[in-house]
């Protein structure tokens, strides 16, 4: 799939201009047009006690985002980008989607979420309610350092984190797509150890030979497409081994596949993938399924 349109959804304060530059690599595969996003929360321009509105923050905020947005906008006109802005006082989600729905993008870029654990733990995290509700690739970016120093080039060196299900296997095809902003993909696959308990030393080598050799074919996709690849087989806790391998080989982002599935179970365990982009350190890539998922 090409990424023609990308929308950047911004609060400021999480994705500034350098977020956005770091992405524009992506012209030099498809990229033609982007599209800011900033949601003033309500909140924000609420009388004291909930007694309507204030007007005049509302169009102070409005005025700022839109200051900043020209400014951006100017950057892009040079690269040769079609620009647009939309600035919306309302709730970040819902208006998320109202804006999927009239520029049908190719990717949406968001910061990570600023729920708080409890709140997340009743009302999921913007991350995992985003990707339930959409079908379309999400990159939740993130500052890698303290001091907000942007990653460069984050689809350089990926990793790519597979269990083998269909948004596994769609985040491969997708990752193909970007061959141009790649210098090496790192694939690996998280073995349970329960599977590799066994008396026999036979039967434990003979599951991680079987896992390395689908991951080794995975790789030979890439490598025929040009893309120099390198295949690991981990053990034990997927969360904490995913990210284990992104420091290890240095990934400058980490590539899963999502889920639009949401049972009682994932609210209160939480996912792998919702985990891994709320709290890693690491810019993250969710890929859904080509296929629809009915939620539960």
């Amino acid at each position: 799939m090409k990424i023609k349109k990308l929308l950047f959804v911004t609060k400021f304060e999480d994705l500034c201009y350098n977020s956005l530059n770091s992405l524009l690599d992506l012209t030099k595969a498809s990229l033609e047009h982007v599209v800011f996003l900033n949601v003033i929360e309500k909140e924000k321009v609420a009388m004291h006690r909930g007694a309507g509105y204030i007007k005049e923050e509302e169009v102070k905020l409005k005025e700022t985002a839109n200051i900043r947005f020209i400014d951006w906008a100017e950057n892009l006109f040079e690269l040769g980008l079609e620009v647009g802005a939309h600035i919306n006082v309302g709730s970040l989600i819902p208006e998320i989607l109202k804006t999927i729905e009239t520029e049908k993008p190719d990717l949406i870029v968001i910061g990570r979420s600023h729920k708080g654990p409890l709140e997340q733990l009743y009302s999921r995290s913007d991350v995992t309610e985003l990707i339930r509700r959409i079908s379309i690739p999400v990159l939740v970016f993130k500052h890698m350092n303290e001091d907000n120093i942007v990653p460069d080039k984050p689809f350089r060196k990926p990793l790519l984190a597979t269990n083998w299900s269909d948004s596994s296997i769609n985040a491969a095809e997708y990752i193909n797509d970007l061959k141009e902003l790649i210098d090496e993909v790192n694939v690996m696959y998280v073995t349970n150890e329960k599977q590799l308990k066994s008396k026999s030393t036979h039967k434990v080598q003979k599951i991680r030979k079987q896992e390395r050799a689908k991951l080794d074919e995975l790789c030979d996709t890439f490598e025929d497409n040009g893309i120099k690849t390198r295949a690991h087989v981990y053990v034990g806790d997927p969360e904490k081994e995913i990210i284990k391998a992104a420091k290890e080989y240095q990934a400058s982002m980490i590539v899963l596949g999502s889920s639009s599935r949401t049972s009682i179970i994932e609210r209160w365990m939480g996912s792998i993938t919702r985990t891994i982009a709320d709290k890693s350190i690491y810019p993250c890539l969710l890929i859904p399924s080509n296929k629809k998922e009915a939620s539960k």
